[in-house]
């Protein structure tokens, strides 16, 4: 079997297309400092739209050169356990419903959870 065998490149270890005639897109760098002193300097496509703000690896916002801070987006705030509760429930329903709880409570018809 072994003299029966395909000779040939290893996968992956070469190849067989040349540089020859291949033009590459045009590119700039872009320039990011920041606010801890760093500098990120990526490529870009010339028809790229380079984001103002790249977020550096020490997790701060570094922002591109010669170029304004944008506006932060507006947000909904997050809503908690109580928004969504009284979502289904009116304030004197709530009232209601816990009075009825704690009256079942004491007369030991409720077990207490821990």
């Amino acid at each position: 079997m072994a003299d029966r065998s395909l000779r040939g490149m290893r996968i992956g270890a070469n190849s067989l297309e040349s540089d020859e005639g291949v033009e590459f897109a045009p590119r700039f760098q872009a320039h990011y400092d920041c606010p801890d002193g760093h500098t990120i300097i990526l490529p870009f496509s010339a028809e790229a739209d380079v984001p103002p703000v790249w977020e550096c690896r020490c997790g701060k916002e570094a922002l591109l050169r010669d170029a304004t801070r944008p506006e932060p987006k507006a947000t909904k705030p997050p809503r908690t356990h109580w928004d969504m509760l009284l979502e289904r429930r009116t304030v004197s329903e709530l009232e209601d419903l816990l009075a009825e709880r704690l009256e079942l409570l004491r007369a030991g018809k409720l077990r207490r959870s821990a």
